[in-house]
């Protein structure tokens, strides 16, 4: 059976972060595959015809990368930005550029641009930059504020699996049939089937809304392993949500525990948390407790005195300004 097996060591466990923003580039590059192959059933065939539709000739070059479905890895780079990754793919070594197009293109003839990139020359890499910007504007841009909140969503649920359950359980949570057993994690069926030894790189888990097969893994020589597994609904997201970001967060959350974090943004004693919820003092205290235990709040003691506020993850999670 295909399978993708990634190894495990103790250190890699250790090493095993979520990334805290979408990547504009990763989510693209998901988006326009997702767009070039039948993957999602007939509901997804609006949306693909659309984007196709949609997509400005500057967009156009970046097809002459992809010749069979297989894109150079050092289109994928972590960015929070655009900016940033086009930077980071642009710092990509001219070996690797080589050697990746090379494998891609084989002995067809690659287009004269393409050609360019293989050269290192400057006109080249302003052509894939234009083409990339292009495709963000059509496709990304109009639904990008719903894949941070739909980011910002599936962040908080494996914030609260890991401190629930372990990351054990969680990581084979994120892929359901996947399994971990002897340090390694194993999907079934995933192609192409890959043996993964981190060795103590660690692993990046980063999901990805536009992509519903999958996983797929970045796997550069020398740096942590980035895993993009589909997440949300199963279709690409519009520009309407189906529920306000309140309503979703408080079915993660609970009510009491989401209007807690929000009070978190300025220090709280427990009394002062209670008084502010409505509650008795117990119950403020086991809110603050949990949200500790899930990363999103932290506790001083100052003498008789306990202090409560939501950390840099916290204000993530609730949305508030970083």
């Amino acid at each position: 059976m295909r399978a993708l097996r990634i190894h495990f060591t103790a250190e890699d466990f250790a090493r095993i972060r979520f990334a805290p923003r979408p990547v504009p580039l990763q989510e693209l590059h998901a988006a326009l595959a997702t767009a070039v192959t039948p993957r999602g059933g007939p509901l997804s065939a609006p949306w693909r015809g659309r984007v196709l539709r949609s997509l400005p000739t500057a967009a156009e070059p970046l097809a002459d990368l992809v010749p069979a479905g297989r894109p150079p890895s050092f289109l994928d780079v972590l960015g929070d930005t655009l900016a940033d990754g086009f930077e980071r793919i642009r710092a990509t070594s001219p070996g690797l550029v080589r050697a990746e197009l090379e494998r891609v293109h084989g002995a067809v003839p690659a287009p004269r641009w393409v050609r360019g990139l293989y050269a290192g020359e400057e006109a080249a890499w302003r052509t894939l930059r234009r083409a990339q910007q292009a495709a963000y504007e059509t496709v990304l841009a109009p639904v990008w504020s719903v894949v941070q909140d739909l980011h910002r969503e599936e962040f908080t649920g494996y914030a609260l699996a890991a401190a629930e359950h372990g990351v054990a359980a969680t990581l084979t949570g994120l892929a359901p049939g996947s399994r971990l057993h002897g340090g390694v994690w194993e999907w079934p069926g995933a192609a192409p089937a890959r043996e993964v030894r981190l060795d103590g790189r660690g692993l990046v888990l980063l999901p990805t809304f536009h992509h519903p097969a999958g996983p797929l893994l970045q796997d550069a020589p020398g740096r942590p392993a980035v895993l993009t597994y589909p997440a949300g609904p199963g279709l690409p997201p519009t520009a309407e949500r189906p529920a306000a970001d309140a309503e979703a967060l408080a079915a993660v959350l609970g009510r009491t525990r989401l209007e807690a974090l929000r009070l978190l943004a300025e220090p709280h004693t427990t009394t002062s948390l209670a008084r502010a919820l409505r509650v008795s003092n117990a119950t403020a205290s086991s809110h603050a407790a949990a949200l500790r235990s899930a990363g999103m709040a932290t506790t001083t003691r100052t003498g008789r005195s306990v202090t409560h506020r939501r950390t840099a993850l916290g204000t993530l999670v609730a949305g508030g300004p970083r």
